[in-house]
């Protein structure tokens, strides 16, 4: 959506009230990417004052969304309960296949903060979704990253293990994987949730001009922090439209500038014999994670300006100036 789309769907008056309370950034994963209608519904059921939609972003060989909303405290978190009630409705994960791990229907919802807030008023208010969610719709709970209750915790990869149907199957009987909010066993359709707090993250994608998927897990060990790699990145091989795809998220981009990233892979590509074909990235990315010449240096599909989260945020606050 463009910025002038933006201001005309939501109102100038609301806009201005926006922007003068802190700004609170929320990027719910949903396990759908192949029907339209599905992820709509979502998004629609999260439409609040005080909120409002910065991005969206279906995939369908990940079969995965990700809504990008910001808006104020109150108003984001009923947001997101209604978003993550609304999935429950339409999505089946006993039916949901993709290759993107996933635990839920809602599968993770970070807060970031934007403006006049912390990453522990954000932690805070994970938690406070955390326990709604177990209350409105029986969905089982765990807190990750800057709300994580325990250190083991913090990384998203550690509470994904074996996903869905393997969490459907431990869940009962191992103490480890008690959730934060709820009893020990997931909703039979929508699964578990994770909900936390964490800084801006980038999710970025390299794909291979290969369709050997082995070559990317091969080089997603190599890059990623867990197993030896680049520190801040969190890496995958998977296959998506008939190519090999490094999938991963960027957590410090000012300590590991995506240039750094893309660097590596193409080298490592490289010595496995296949060259970067494009890049992509999911969502918004703050413009200090972009040098000038990320267009051709990072070979980013598609890419504009508008996908910068400061130049749509600045786009938007000038439209709702009044005039004079």
């Amino acid at each position: 959506m463009t910025p002038e789309r933006l201001v005309t769907a939501i109102g100038l008056p609301r806009l201005r009230n926006l922007f003068a309370m802190a700004l609170i950034e929320s990027v719910p994963n949903f396990s759908e990417g192949r029907d339209p209608a599905k992820v709509d519904a979502i998004a629609e059921a999260m439409r609040a004052d005080g909120v409002y939609l910065l991005d969206r972003h279906m995939d369908a060989d990940h079969n995965r969304s990700v809504i990008t909303l910001a808006g104020s405290r109150e108003a984001l978190m009923e947001a997101v309960l209604r978003g993550i009630g609304k999935a429950a409705e339409v999505i089946d994960l006993t039916r949901h296949r993709g290759v993107h791990p996933r635990l839920g229907a809602t599968d993770v919802v970070p807060f970031v903060p934007i403006e006049g807030v912390t990453l522990e008023d954000c932690a805070q208010m994970a938690r406070q979704v955390g326990a709604q969610v177990w209350q409105r719709y029986r969905i089982p709970v765990y807190l990750y990253e800057s709300a994580a209750t325990r250190p083991e915790r913090v990384q998203l990869e550690n509470l994904r293990r074996g996903q869905f149907e393997g969490l459907r199957d431990e869940i009962a009987t191992n103490p480890d994987r008690m959730p934060d909010f709820g009893e020990p066993r997931v909703h039979p359709t929508a699964g578990a949730t994770v909900i936390g707090a964490r800084k801006f993250l980038v999710a970025y994608n390299i794909f291979l001009n290969t369709s050997d998927v082995e070559i990317a897990r091969k080089i997603a060990r190599t890059v990623r922090f867990s197993s030896g790699g680049l520190p801040f990145v969190k890496a995958m091989g998977v296959l998506v439209r008939g190519l090999a795809q490094l999938s991963m998220n960027l957590t410090d981009t000012d300590q590991t500038p995506i240039a750094r990233v893309f660097e590596l892979v193409s080298s490592e590509a490289a010595r496995h014999g296949v060259a970067v074909l494009s890049s992509e990235i999911v969502g918004l990315v703050p413009k200090k994670a972009l040098e000038d010449a990320a267009g051709l240096f990072l070979q980013v599909e598609n890419f504009d300006s508008s996908i910068i989260l400061e130049d749509r945020l600045a786009a938007v606050k000038a439209q709702a100036k009044p005039a004079g």
